[in-house]
């Protein structure tokens, strides 16, 4: 079989903290794809959010996600604590990349348990049409 190996950016500008909850666990008593993406999505709003903007309002527009790409490294259990690093990167004419590394706490330091991908395309929720990239958000998420 092969394996997805996502490269991820050697360094990250912005992270938060996320504590696993008991419900986010699955029938295997881990987090499951599910759980994974509600991370994601929980660190991306905090990112946007130290950046001014929120799904719905990048300078007037949304985002919608056009792709996820996850790289399961290490299981994650409750109560695990994560670090969550978010970079935005790989901007084109319609949207771009954010990267996401979720790292475990552990005594012997962060061990890294997920790497992941989402592409994140603007939208225009009032003409329901695809919008372009400008400047003024490449300068603010790079």
């Amino acid at each position: 079989m092969n394996r997805i190996k996502l490269s991820i950016p050697d360094s990250f500008l912005f992270s938060t903290s996320i504590h696993i909850r008991v419900t986010d666990l699955n029938y295997g008593n881990h987090v499951g794809n599910d759980t994974i993406l509600s991370i994601l999505q929980e660190a991306r709003q905090q990112f946007l959010s130290s950046k001014g903007y929120t799904e719905l309002n990048v300078e007037g527009y949304g985002l919608i996600m056009a792709d996820a790409v996850i790289e399961y490294k290490k299981e994650i259990k409750y109560p695990n604590h994560l670090t969550v690093s978010v970079q935005a990167q790989d901007f084109d004419k319609l949207g771009f990349d954010i990267f996401y590394k979720i790292e475990l706490s552990g005594t012997e330091g962060p061990v890294v348990a997920v790497k992941a991908k989402t592409g994140m395309m603007l939208f225009d929720y009032s003409t329901q049409k695809k919008a372009s990239m400008t400047e003024a958000i490449m300068e603010k998420l790079s």
